[in-house]
């Protein structure tokens, strides 16, 4: 499978412009069996070293317009998402999404109609104890204080279901290599969404994710959970943190069936 292709930028026009900072990931193992009834049969599921994975990603977003709109009309948000990592017949690895959490109902609105993607209205809160971090996300010169410590909170609306994680910042590792663990993790530029029973990916484009480990002080999800995927047993195995990425955003594409 073509992992690297995705990572370049595509033609054609851009969509919107994303800033996405101070991004969180939590990863969980998982079950392909648990996975299976929650995706799309035209798409599968991506493994590495035949092991699946779930994924947490809470980060804030910044400077989100669509192309057209002037950077000064651009608003500011946080975001949680629930993801798992598929393919199509073995071509365009990428991200599923179960859920998408955003402390802004403009963006829960457009995500819907525009991207059919599953967005979710939520209360949510950041803070930064302890060092203050200063973060550069596009040049190689990205200063991070290690021992940061970020309180990040998700309370979906009505009050369904919560996250709260509380972190500090660990070690730098730099940018993922090929065929490891953190690129088969990190380096996902396309979304596979089902809308009226067809499926389109979409792609961004960004640098490489500066990433540093990061260690769980309070975990407790239930966003996972609220999936339909099984309640994640302690701590997640697998903790990484980055500073941030600028992102291009290209349009949805609708798949070809091959069987018609």
């Amino acid at each position: 499978m073509d992992r690297i292709a995705p990572t370049r930028r595509p033609g054609g026009r851009v969509q919107g412009y994303q800033r996405w900072r101070d991004l969180l990931f939590l990863h969980w193992p998982v079950a392909v069996d648990d996975l299976r009834p929650l995706i799309p049969d035209a798409l599968d599921i991506d493994v590495f070293e035949d092991q699946a994975y779930v994924g947490l990603v809470a980060f804030a977003m910044y400077g989100v317009r669509p192309a057209w709109l002037p950077e000064w009309l651009a608003f500011d948000f946080l975001e949680t998402n629930v993801r798992t990592y598929v393919h199509a017949a073995g071509d365009d690895p990428g991200v599923y999404f179960f859920s998408l959490d955003a402390a802004s109902w403009l963006a829960v609105k457009a995500a819907r109609l525009g991207w059919g993607l599953p967005y979710f209205y939520a209360r949510m809160s950041m803070n930064t104890i302890g060092q203050t971090k200063h973060s550069r996300a596009d040049n190689r010169t990205v200063d991070v204080a290690t021992g940061t410590v970020i309180d990040y909170q998700t309370t979906r609306r009505p009050e369904s279901a919560r996250t709260r994680v509380r972190y500090r910042v660990g070690a730098e590792l730099g940018d993922s290599r090929p065929d490891t663990l953190e690129y088969f993790l990190f380096e996902r530029y396309l979304l596979h969404v089902e809308r009226r029973s067809s499926i389109y990916t979409g792609q961004v484009y960004h640098a490489p994710y500066p990433i540093w480990l990061a260690e769980v002080e309070q975990c407790s999800d239930e966003l996972v959970a609220a999936a339909g995927l099984p309640r994640p047993l302690g701590d997640p195995p697998l903790v990484h943190y980055s500073p941030g990425v600028d992102v291009e955003i290209f349009p949805l594409r609708r798949r070809i069936d091959p069987n018609g």
